[in-house]
């Protein structure tokens, strides 16, 4: 086996400088990427920051997904999660019933939609039959 060390620091120098020159190259060259990516990751929060909230809001949730849930969490979370579904519910059930009221106050009615389409597909059926005697009528004519 060969030794490819030579203690000639000029041949040292032609084959790529001492170690000391590529332990401080390679150095700025990783602190170079480090600093690139980090001057790239403000850039594209300065670009859209809603997005990075998204992404760590995403992040977050995943994390606590994975994570077992305590008791005492449970204990604390409980009254906070119920307080939230009943408000929820509450304005779920308040944007209904203003809607349908929005909808009566306008006369549109369940009712009244269900005699409208009634209306429009025997307004059809008559215009199709009109239309079908029409055509026999006048391949009668034609004889």
């Amino acid at each position: 086996m060969t030794d490819n060390r030579t203690s000639n620091p000029a041949e040292q120098q032609s084959r790529g400088g001492t170690a000391r020159q590529r332990a401080i190259d390679t150095y700025a060259s990783a602190r170079d990427s480090v600093s690139g990516a980090g001057r790239r990751a403000a850039d594209t929060l300065g670009q859209a920051p809603l997005i990075a909230l998204a992404g760590g809001i995403a992040a977050g949730a995943l994390i606590a997904a994975l994570l077992p849930r305590t008791e005492s969490e449970t204990r604390l979370v409980r009254p906070t999660a119920r307080r939230v579904k009943s408000s929820a519910k509450a304005a779920y059930q308040a944007a209904r019933d203003t809607g349908t009221q929005q909808l009566n106050d306008l006369g549109l009615t369940r009712e009244k939609g269900e005699d409208t389409i009634r209306s429009l597909f025997q307004g059809m059926t008559d215009a199709a039959k009109a239309s079908a005697q029409s055509a026999l009528d006048a391949a009668r004519d034609k004889r």
